[in-house]
């Protein structure tokens, strides 16, 4: 099992990244606000998890332990595979996550894209008692974005494959809506125009 990576970063496009470790380029899944907060030719950590399928192997990463834990209970829920999961975490943070589950609030699942109704109520039913509700999450390893923190959140939807035209409306609302903790977070903005986005065009996740 791998379960942590560390190396340089060689690129990171949409939702992958790929770390050199010990001279092998390795790809890595993650989330998009993952890869747009990753920076070619700087040190990158992560924390992972290898899905071995008869076809692949496939090496998901996160920011955080909590990520990690949220993304492999999710995945053992039935209909729920690594790119459904990941999804989730795209456009909620684990304690959000931990709070549709204590509130059963299903729809917050039905955001991704590869989960109906069915499997919502699924994910809420076989969550329940396994995570704990904490204070709001603050965004993963408090990366704070630069200045045109906006800029960087539509080009970022825009590269998983929204229109300039759709995406921007959307990120001047989410930018307008969001408090003030939140505006300077290209992590947290994201998430929240993922969200608003909703899964008609959502590319993110699926069944898998």
């Amino acid at each position: 099992m791998i379960s942590s990576v560390r190396g340089l970063v060689l690129s990171a496009l949409g939702s992958t990244v790929i770390i050199e470790v010990g001279g092998v380029g390795l790809a890595v899944n993650v989330t998009p606000a993952t890869a747009l907060a990753a920076r070619i030719g700087q040190e990158l950590r992560l924390h992972t998890t290898l899905v071995v399928r008869e076809d692949a192997l496939t090496l998901y990463g996160f920011d955080s332990p909590d990520e990690l834990a949220v993304f492999e209970l999710l995945t053992g829920v039935t209909g729920v595979g690594p790119k459904s999961g990941l999804g989730v975490l795209a456009v909620l943070s684990p304690d959000q996550v931990a709070r549709a589950v204590a509130d059963d609030d299903d729809a917050a699942f039905r955001k991704v894209s590869g989960i109906g109704p069915k499997t919502a109520k699924l994910i809420v039913l076989s969550l329940t008692g396994k995570l704990a509700v904490t204070a709001a999450s603050a965004p993963a390893l408090g990366r704070l974005a630069p200045a045109g923190v906006g800029e960087s959140v539509l080009a970022a939807l825009v590269g998983l494959g929204w229109s300039e035209k759709v995406a921007a409306p959307v990120v001047e609302q989410t930018l307008a809506e969001a408090g003030d903790a939140d505006k300077g977070s290209v992590a947290v903005l994201l998430r929240l125009a993922l969200g608003k986005l909703g899964p008609a065009q959502h590319t993110i996740g699926g069944r898998a």
